[in-house]
């Protein structure tokens, strides 16, 4: 069974991982349980207390999360930054065009929109990886696209890059941003002032998207695409 603790009526629950140094809060941006990660060796009441000191921080939080949204026909849904009418209207393909989102009826429209979101985030990061990428003079092994929670990108050692198709939904120079920052990852494998100073020279003046990122993000975690 699995650990939880409940402070002010709000749900936590208990996540235990060995390669973990020290206990860390996270309230997904998709909502759900929030989770404590403890190292094996912390106790269940030192956990407690942790969370217990950041109760304030973790009301706040909670109450300020966005509540789900549902992708329906007639929602105001964001694309490329920009706020367009879903709709579901007699045609064979999905089209965007002065300012509505029209989808062939009779179509799920969740998994429809969120398959053409799919292609238009390959599109645009292939595009803006491969742009970084020439300029860094380094190649990423793989690309691929997921639906994650607890990040927008991602590069591991042997520089395979991943992405959340959901940046498809904000501007595209937040998406650009994103993209550079994980191919800056191709250089520096770590958060250090060099790894910065690439991020800066591959995109110069990136700190309102990554800004924009922060405060929007939620946002977009929060729209789902059910059938």
């Amino acid at each position: 069974m699995s650990e939880q603790i409940h402070i002010d009526g709000i749900e936590v629950s208990v996540r235990r991982n060995a390669r973990a140094r020290r206990m860390t809060l996270r309230v997904p941006r998709a909502g759900g349980s929030v989770v404590l990660t403890l190292p094996m060796r912390a106790s269940l009441s030192s956990g407690r207390e942790f969370v217990q000191s950041k109760a304030d921080w973790l009301r706040r939080t909670v109450a300020a999360m966005p509540g789900p949204q549902l992708v329906v026909d007639g929602v105001q849904f964001p694309v490329a930054g920009q706020t367009v009418l879903l709709r579901a209207l007699p045609l064979r393909q999905v089209r965007l065009q002065d300012g509505i989102l029209a989808v062939p009826a009779g179509r799920p429209v969740g998994p429809t929109v969120q398959a053409w979101l799919k292609h238009r985030a390959h599109v645009a990061l292939r595009e803006a990886v491969d742009r970084h990428a020439e300029a860094l003079g380094r190649k990423p092994r793989a690309m691929c696209l997921r639906d994650t929670r607890s990040r927008w990108g991602s590069c591991t050692s042997d520089g395979r890059l991943m992405f959340s198709w959901r940046l498809a939904m904000a501007p595209p120079l937040v998406l650009d941003y994103v993209a550079a920052h994980e191919v800056a990852h191709l250089a520096h494998m770590d958060h250090s002032p060099r790894f910065w100073a690439e991020v800066a020279r591959l995109m110069p003046g990136h700190d309102p998207h990554r800004a924009w990122l922060r405060r929007h993000g939620s946002e977009l975690q929060a729209w789902q695409f059910k059938d």
